[in-house]
């Protein structure tokens, strides 16, 4: 009888920890992916604020040059106002 026992307590115990093995693994992957989720939230939040902050050297070039071709304009008009008004 005990051998019996035995024979059942065995294999039952082996599939209970086989389950509760596989319940936690399955757990720790849904929390894997979960902190994964918002790293990368963190990260896209992170990437707009720097380019919403810093302006790239070629933006910058660009805005310069936009702005020096005003104030040219505007010298430029400012001497055919000036010329005309005599």
């Amino acid at each position: 009888m005990e051998n019996h026992l035995l024979q059942i307590l065995v294999p039952g115990v082996g599939l209970i920890s086989g389950l509760i093995a596989t319940y936690v693994s399955l757990q720790n992957r849904a929390l894997l992916a979960e902190v994964r989720r918002e790293l990368a939230e963190l990260e896209n939040r992170l990437i707009e604020k720097i380019n919403g902050t810093y302006v790239r050297r070629s933006e910058c070039s660009l805005r310069e040059e936009l702005v020096q071709e005003r104030l040219n304009s505007l010298v430029d008009e400012m001497k055919n106002r000036n010329a005309a008004g005599r």
